[in-house]
């Protein structure tokens, strides 16, 4: 099962605001994959097939190795729809 990490400062309010939008996205798509949310810090010591979050703080993941993808809007559901069917389907 995949696993989507979002990723914000502080790994609080607006990571899990956005990990409950994923999920519900994910059931409406009929895809299944494992959603956590946690702060910059130790998301560069968690592995995930896809890290998401505002594009200022997940650009700190990129190295070549993740899948990061930077949010324009954190609570636009067409953009998250979007992300995971790209990243999710196939």
């Amino acid at each position: 099962m995949k696993k989507i990490l979002v990723v914000c400062g502080s790994g609080l309010g607006t990571s899990f605001m956005v990990e409950l939008s994923i999920k519900k996205i994910l059931k409406e798509l009929g895809l299944n994959a494992e959603v956590a949310h946690t702060d910059l810090t130790t998301s560069k010591s968690e592995a995930a097939d896809l890290y998401l979050g505002s594009k200022e703080i997940v650009d700190n993941l990129i190295d070549g190795k993740r899948n990061v993808v930077g949010l324009k809007n954190l609570m636009d559901k067409k953009e998250l729809t979007a992300i995971l069917q790209a990243n999710l389907q196939g």
